[in-house]
């Protein structure tokens, strides 16, 4: 049982009015043109009031009722699934795009777990159009993430800018500043101010909560990605 859809139910309204269709408009729609015929003007009413949820063969066809993409009414997507449904994709399209055999695909939708090689995954990144934050959330890739970063920031970050360019698919120079600007903030925060007792305590344990943190850290300082 898949989790209920992201869906904007005010973007969904706002669509509708700037076409002037009604909420009748939009069921004739959806039943005439994508076979929805159990579809009624109280479910449009009830989707854009927020008391009831599209299932996602429903956001599809009010997509295309609305002349809108489906991503346009949705929140932001989390889950594999939900990335390839904001993108209109069908599961065949991207089974066969990444190379996996179309049940190993359901298998990974149905469990949130992508478990497909690197060039799979590249192949994934590029059909989905995935930003690298989502990449690297959708592969599992976080664990690995915040490893190379936590080394980077604790020894010589330049000796990691390589392993974590690669990992998230982006330019070395782009990623300069940032884990520059990380290693400063973590060395700071673990030269212990001794002037005062239990500095050495205080300081490693904001050490420790930034290294928790980490992953945040390092997006936030990539607000386009």
């Amino acid at each position: 049982m898949h989790p209920p859809l992201p869906f904007n139910a005010r973007a969904a309204r706002t669509l509708r009015e700037k076409l002037g269709m009604g909420p009748g408009h939009v069921a004739y729609g959806m039943r005439a043109s994508y076979g929805m015929t159990h579809i009624t003007p109280d479910h449009i009413a009830a989707w854009e009031r927020g008391t009831a949820l599209p299932s996602a063969n429903e956001l599809t066809a009010l997509a295309g009722a609305l002349w809108c993409a489906p991503r346009d009414l949705m929140g932001a997507p989390r889950t594999l699934r939900e990335h390839r449904l904001a993108r209109g994709l069908a599961a065949e399209d991207v089974a066969r795009s990444t190379g996996v055999a179309l049940d190993a695909y359901h298998h990974m939708e149905e469990t949130g777990r992508w478990t497909g090689d690197e060039r799979q995954s590249a192949a994934l990144g590029t059909v989905l159009n995935l930003p690298p934050r989502d990449f690297i959330a959708i592969t599992g890739l976080e664990g690995e993430l915040a490893r190379l970063l936590t080394e980077a920031v604790s020894t010589r970050w330049q000796a990691h800018i390589r392993a974590i360019a690669r990992l998230v698919s982006m330019e070395r120079r782009d990623l300069q500043e940032p884990l520059r600007a990380m290693h400063q903030e973590y060395q700071t925060l673990m030269a212990a101010t001794l002037s005062r007792a239990g500095g050495a305590i205080a300081s490693g344990e904001n050490g420790r909560r930034y290294i928790d943190d980490i992953v945040n850290h390092f997006w936030a300082r990539l607000p386009d990605h």
